[in-house]
């Protein structure tokens, strides 16, 4: 097998919290912003952008989360509040990859969020090729509309991942997966 199927067979997220504050560099960074924006894109329309943290603009985002979650959850104890400003400094680099869809054209909304997916995908891949941890999470503060529009998120935009790049101290454990045969049929006619 070739190195490409390799990393493909063994990609493994690693959990942002346990990731090093080694991350990539610049220029490696935007080897893993050009790799995500080479996929798949029917139309040339490219649905999808990205938005960078770094350094102190984690922590300062973090605020963000800490003040949307408790308007959001005003019962919530104030310590768990305030644990939502750590977000984003579990990783030295956060990327949100947002999806841009064009309503009302020959492309389909679900193909160009399908783009955004696979722009996410190529990331960790990308990430991983370069010897760095990388994890694909969503989480509430995708979806809540504070965060969005803190975000400056338009008509049409919405989160498709945050990907946490960092460094890794150890190579992840593999997990259980799903039998793949158990998810394959083939087609017969009718």
């Amino acid at each position: 097998m070739n190195e490409m199927i390799d990393l493909l067979l063994s990609r493994r997220s690693v959990v942002a919290g346990s990731m090093t504050q080694q991350g990539p560099s610049a220029d490696q960074l935007d080897t893993i912003l050009a790799a995500g924006h080479r996929v798949p894109d029917h139309g040339k329309l490219g649905p999808w952008r990205f938005i960078v943290f770094e350094g102190d603009a984690r922590a300062e985002f973090g605020g963000t989360l800490r003040d949307a979650f408790a308007k959001a959850n005003p019962d919530a104890d104030a310590d768990r509040a305030e644990m939502e400003t750590l977000r984003f400094l579990r990783a030295p680099t956060v990327v949100a990859v947002v999806s841009c869809v064009t309503e009302n054209i020959k492309i389909p909304v679900w193909e160009q969020q399908l783009a955004a997916g696979a722009v996410c995908q190529n990331m960790l891949v990308a990430a991983t090729a370069l010897g760095y941890a990388a994890q694909w999470l969503t989480e509430w503060y995708a979806f809540d509309e504070n965060v969005v529009s803190a975000l400056g998120l338009g008509a049409g935009e919405r989160v498709a991942g945050f990907i946490y790049l960092g460094g890794k101290e150890a190579q992840p454990t593999e997990r259980v997966r799903p039998d793949l045969q158990e998810r394959v049929t083939r087609w017969s006619g009718s």
